[in-house]
């Protein structure tokens, strides 16, 4: 079915529709002028109006995502700050590990801690270095501020190191002023201290004094330092007092240090062994 297409009659008349339209709006646009202008000029007066909160509406989006950035960026530039911080206490750390592989006559293999628990009196750390590195069962471990802890378990090429902290851990040290020989041992009332013990009261014991390995033990070689004396107190009904100590090396930042490949001496071994068997 088709459609009736209109013809050129119809045509003319819509034509003719549209322009007298088109006369009658201008007419009335130009009587009207003035009411154009007044409403042109309120138009004007209601935007200068809007014009400000509007303006401040995208300032404050403006100043929000600018914000957002500067937040990014400062999380940003504080990460960067504390790895460089720490950058740069791992570089002092390694310097002064360095400087006491130089200065040491001692036998010493560098390690680095690699599993720590010091949560309570029986805490451990672990080194990467174990009996393909010649570790032994026995051996000081210590850092360039002195004695950490001594190896008890070995295998192939990790170690696991008993360190000061550990209740079980003794060592045989010294008064390094007055030569005066003790025990060091755990503080049982604290894990952050360690305590000197069989110390005559007669010995005049100086806040600051270091305490070092004496060496009388044949298991640590002489003159590591341990601690530093922090307060002594005469024990009561006995001749001795208890020295505190705060020690040298703290386990808790420490991720790097020494194995002193340091083996007892044999011979003074027999000796303690025939002099047991004499006893009995």
């Amino acid at each position: 079915m088709q459609l009736p297409f209109p013809g050129i009659a119809h045509l003319k008349d819509h034509i003719l529709t549209a322009i007298i339209l088109v006369a009658a709006i201008a007419l009335m646009m130009g009587r009207h002028q003035g009411g154009l202008d007044n409403l042109r000029k309120a138009s004007v007066t209601v935007f200068s109006y809007l014009e400000e909160p509007l303006s401040s509406i995208r300032i404050y989006r403006q100043a929000l995502k600018t914000n957002t950035y500067l937040r990014k960026q400062n999380v940003l530039l504080l990460d960067e700050l504390s790895r460089l911080r720490a950058a740069d206490q791992e570089n002092k750390r390694l310097r002064q590990l360095l400087e006491f592989g130089r200065e040491s006559n001692l036998s010493l293999y560098p390690v680095q801690v690699v599993a720590k628990e010091l949560k309570e009196t029986s805490n451990f750390f672990t080194i990467d270095a174990g009996t393909n590195q010649g570790i032994e069962k026995g051996m000081p471990v210590v850092s360039s501020e002195g004695l950490a802890g001594k190896v008890v378990l070995t295998n192939k090429n990790y170690s696991q190191v008993m360190p000061f902290l550990n209740s079980l851990f003794r060592v045989s040290a010294k008064l390094q002023q007055s030569n005066a020989y003790g025990i060091v041992s755990t503080n049982p009332q604290t894990i952050d201290e360690l305590q000197l013990d069989y110390i005559p009261q007669t010995v005049a014991v100086d806040t600051g004094e270091t305490v070092i390995t004496s060496g009388y033990s044949n298991q640590f070689p002489p003159d590591i330092p341990i601690g530093k004396v922090i307060r002594a107190e005469p024990q009561k009904g006995k001749d001795t007092q208890n020295i505190f100590l705060k020690p040298l090396v703290n386990l808790y930042q420490m991720d790097a240090g020494f194995v002193i490949k340091f083996t007892p001496d044999t011979s003074i071994q027999d000796l303690r062994e025939q002099y047991k068997e004499v006893l009995e």
